[in-house]
């Protein structure tokens, strides 16, 4: 299988860190995708142009990341990083807070990219990082009782918190060390999260 991706995307790093717990890494091959290039045939394999995009051996192209990981998840036997029964929408809940997260972040991360420093909208930014605040405090008291889990919910956690640490220079560690004794451990108990840690 090929996974079409960036190193710095948060939601490819938690495709290749559920990828690495089901014991697959070795049956997917990553490939570079750079979703500001027309020319890159992405936008064939994902109309929106978005990564990361599967490839499975038929061909088919799965898109955004949480279809992806249940795809692999159900190709690994099922149960294993997305419960079954009620137990699932507690994993899939956290899973969407954290995504949440990452996105909000993105899109202030995007607002410095692409628009110039005089046109930033103070009120888009603010309305974005009250969502990252929000996201973080409830997080905060949640992730106490998450143990040693290894289901999707905490890989999306762990690879959201991993995103901060990147673009906001851990600043979230000041006022949210539960949260960073949690990613820390995560880091040190699971090599494919480690592995995938990058630094720009």
């Amino acid at each position: 299988m090929i996974l079409r991706s960036s190193p710095l995307s948060p939601f490819g790093r938690k495709v290749k860190v559920a990828a690495g717990i089901l014991g697959m890494s070795d049956r997917i091959e990553v490939f570079a995708a750079d979703t500001t290039d027309p020319t890159d045939d992405l936008r064939e394999q994902n109309p929106l142009g978005k990564i990361p995009i599967l490839i499975d051996d038929a061909g088919e192209a799965f898109y955004d990341s949480r279809v992806i990981v249940e795809y692999l998840d159900e190709l690994a036997g099922g149960g294993r990083l997305i419960p079954k029964g009620a137990a699932r929408f507690p994993v899939l809940r956290l899973q969407a807070l954290a995504d949440g997260l990452v996105d909000a972040c993105i899109l202030i991360v995007y607002e410095s990219r692409f628009r110039d420093p005089t046109r930033h909208e103070p009120k888009w930014l603010e309305y974005q990082s009250g969502k990252i605040a929000r996201a973080l405090d409830h997080l905060e008291a949640l992730v106490g009782g998450l143990g040693d889990a290894r289901d999707i919910g905490a890989i999306a956690l762990a690879c959201a918190i991993g995103y901060l640490d990147l673009r906001f220079e851990g600043a979230y560690r000041q006022t949210h060390p539960k949260l960073a004794a949690f990613v820390d451990r995560f880091e040190a108990e699971v090599p494919v999260f480690a592995k995938t840690k990058v630094t720009a």
